[in-house]
């Protein structure tokens, strides 16, 4: 191709050598400028603004029409999985949420509930504490047998509230005190360490992972002097 080309050159220089119209004052005549242009074309020295130079982008999308458009839909197919990972990564937050939510509204569906019987467990341990084991020896065998009622009711109903995910907090004279799970009404002497529990007034309660009521408790000062 490139000897094709020379040859071409090779004429046209001498057709214009011997050809080349002038003007009066002996100026190259416009139809000359053109052929030299057409020759800058051949060449490939023309910039890109040049009439006669084509422009590559559009010659190759001419040569491979499919290209551009294949490109588009590449374009069009990453933009659609990034929406589809987006949209598949939120429903699983929306269920991963949901799940939550329904178990929370299962554990704590009965919190007002429990927290309202709490006062009936307090009845029941308040009149078992006023006839200790100690002092029900020489009783009569029928205020034996209710003091028994009362013992297997509250045993029952302790029953039925860990069934439901209630349970009592442990607060045992010389366990560690805890500010979220014990209320600190007193300080006193004790034989257990400082800071530790000394003695119990109410017992606590918990549901789930939540304080129901905190358990309210004397706090050891240490051993007296």
């Amino acid at each position: 191709m490139s000897r094709a080309m020379s040859e071409l050159r090779k004429n046209r220089m001498s057709i214009g050598e011997t050809t080349k119209p002038t003007t009066e004052d002996g100026h190259v005549t416009p139809h000359d400028e053109v052929g030299e242009r057409a020759d800058e074309v051949v060449e490939g020295g023309a910039a890109e603004h040049n009439p006669f130079m084509p422009d590559l982008n559009a010659a190759r999308a001419e040569s491979n029409p499919l290209a551009g458009r294949l490109a588009e839909l590449e374009a069009e197919r990453d933009q659609l999985k990034d929406q589809i990972l987006r949209a598949l990564a939120e429903t699983e937050n929306v269920r991963k949420r949901s799940d939550r939510r329904i178990q929370e509204e299962r554990v704590y569906a009965v919190e007002k509930f429990a927290r309202d019987v709490l006062a009936i467990s307090d009845q029941l341990g308040r009149a078992l504490e006023a006839l200790p084991a100690e002092k029900r020896s020489g009783l009569p065998q029928d205020v034996l047998t209710l003091l028994e009622g009362v013992e297997l009711t509250q045993n029952e109903l302790h029953g039925v509230m860990s069934r439901h995910g209630v349970r009592a907090i442990e607060a045992a004279p010389g366990s560690e005190f805890n500010p979220a799970l014990h209320q600190a009404v007193s300080q006193i002497p004790s034989d257990h360490p400082e800071g530790r529990v000394a003695m119990l007034f109410q017992e606590g309660w918990m549901i789930g992972d939540r304080t129901l009521r905190a358990a309210m408790v004397a706090v050891s000062g240490g051993k007296a002097n």
